[in-house]
């Protein structure tokens, strides 16, 4: 779906993996025998990627058999690495408990040093970025930070220093337990003291120190107002008609100029709906799980391909990162899981005499779905056109809209993936990096315009990252980053096209 020149993808692929490969390696140099291992997982996960693509760049297809298994044995490496370094990190936190337990019956002995080596160290941290966004600068009520201070303790957090913070304060500290917790134990006690007034949030400094951070839950993300579900209804509306109109095109005529015709399109308007469907309700069946509220989607209506997908909001604060993920996670894997059937089951159904006659050349446009294509349909691509079953086209629609919002930017589902996975730091980097990616992409591309849009659409409506969880400190576990980064790849090989050499390597098009 994305045209590029003949080897630009694969250079610029190439090129971004080593830039990755060696920054990874150098930071993870600095964190010791840890550092190496996460380094090692990154280039576990990324092996099969480079390995399809090389070989892809050399003539060499592997089939989907060969796929899987090069993405299972990857991610089984990738958890078995995973458990090292849990293990070393519970090791090191023993350790590091320990050693600050001393530290306090020291301190304890001799009160006059208590706090000079501490207070030492505060004056050579950095200062804090704002992990949360900003709305006002009133700041806490004195009485409530005494109280507050009464729920830190030597068992979870031990807290240093308070610092004034838009509505509420930032304690500074050392974290004495793991995240998990102490966030447990921490917002329970804030709770029995200060009752729903106040939400605690325990994240990182920019150089990875733990605080907490006090706000009031009147900043709490709140729910959609009248005009916003107005808004959502008209663009519902919206996304209704183009979906018709791109549906309309696909059969051969124009819904403008033959609105009559328009029950013709309404079998597969639906069927693109209820991918979109499915889509949704994977969101809100996992938040619910979760008791998160999210709000009513917002349909991004587009003529090329019917719709963009939608956009929804969170109206509950998120507890963490893995339930970030699951919600996040749920809505491209269920849509995109059924978009793949549709696509699988409609390549089965072609080929005959009867369908949408189609050229050949359409199958250049995805990797994916051109090699699924091939696997089925053989030297049938070698024709010049090809009569497809609808459900093929419908499947290849889902594939392109999950695929796009599976692009790692911002609060898109690929963006909030990478933010559960690897943190607001990388996600940011990510985000910009993709803005990049399809700037580059729109420029080389005069043909199709979908990229130019979708980035307009990031850049002003999802480029801002989602705001952080109450516990931003407990990553997700590797099963989790496996399936995530499994499911950006498939949304890459989908909007990435198939070379015009490698295509006719394949005997795929004329």
């Amino acid at each position: 779906m994305l045209d590029l020149p003949e080897n630009f993808t694969i250079l610029a692929i190439g090129a971004i993996a080593l830039i990755i490969l060696i920054w990874g390696y150098n930071r993870g140099k600095q964190l010791g025998e840890i550092g190496i291992l996460a380094w090692l997982q990154s280039v576990t996960l990324m092996t099969p990627w480079l390995l399809f693509f090389i070989l892809l760049a050399t003539g060499i297809y592997i089939n989907f058999i060969g796929v899987i298994f090069l993405l299972l044995t990857s991610t089984g490496v990738y958890i078995y690495l995973g458990r090292q370094i849990r293990k070393k990190a519970i090791e090191q936190n023993l350790s590091s408990v320990n050693l600050n337990n001393n530290i306090l019956k020291s301190e304890k002995e001799n009160p006059e040093n208590s706090n000079s080596e501490e207070e030492k160290n505060n004056q050579e941290e950095s200062s804090l970025q704002n992990p949360i966004p900003e709305i006002n600068f009133t700041p806490i009520d004195e009485q409530d930070i005494e109280t507050i201070k009464g729920i830190f303790n030597i068992d979870t957090f031990f807290s240093t220093e308070t610092i004034p913070y838009q509505e509420g304060a930032i304690f500074k500290g050392n974290l004495r337990t793991e995240p998990e917790i102490a966030h447990q134990k921490l917002s329970e006690k804030l709770e029995e003291k200060l009752g729903d007034k106040y939400r605690l949030f325990l994240v990182e400094t920019p150089d990875g120190k733990p605080v907490v951070i006090i706000l009031p839950s009147s900043n709490d993300p709140k729910p959609l107002t009248l005009v916003q579900k107005n808004l959502a209804l008209v663009l519902f509306v919206a996304t209704a008609f183009t979906s018709i109109e791109a549906i309309s095109v696909l059969l051969g005529f124009d819904l403008i100029d033959n609105w009559s015709r328009y029950p013709e399109s309404l079998p597969l308007t639906l069927g693109l709906w209820l991918i979109l469907f499915v889509h949704e309700m994977g969101h809100r069946i996992m938040a619910e799980k979760h008791n998160i509220k999210v709000s009513l989607p917002f349909f991004l209506p587009n003529i090329q391909i019917g719709t963009f997908g939608a956009i929804t909001r969170f109206e509950s604060l998120i507890p963490n990162r893995s339930v970030l993920f699951d919600i996040a996670f749920a809505g491209p894997a269920l849509g995109g899981g059924l978009s793949l059937i549709m696509l699988f089951f409609g390549l089965v159904m072609s080929g005959g005499n009867t369908g949408l006659q189609i050229p050949s050349l359409f199958f250049q446009g995805s990797i994916l779905v051109g090699g699924l294509a091939k696997l089925i349909l053989g030297s049938t691509l070698s024709q010049a056109t090809i009569a497809i079953h609808p459900l093929m086209i419908l499947g290849w629609l889902g594939l392109v809209i999950t695929a796009l919002n599976c692009l790692p930017a911002g609060q898109l589902d690929g963006g909030r993936i990478i933010q559960a996975i690897y943190g607001r730091k990388i996600a940011r980097r990510a985000t910009i990096l993709t803005l990049i990616v399809l700037g580059i992409v729109s420029l080389f591309n005069t043909v199709n315009s979908l990229p130019f849009y979708w980035a307009i659409v990031i850049l002003f409506l999802q480029r801002d990252l989602e705001r952080p969880s109450l516990n931003e400190l407990t990553e997700p576990d590797d099963t989790r980053a496996g399936w995530g980064l499994l499911l950006i790849f498939m949304a890459l090989i989908t909007l990435i096209p198939i070379t015009p050499s490698l295509a006719i390597r394949f005997g795929i098009g004329i």
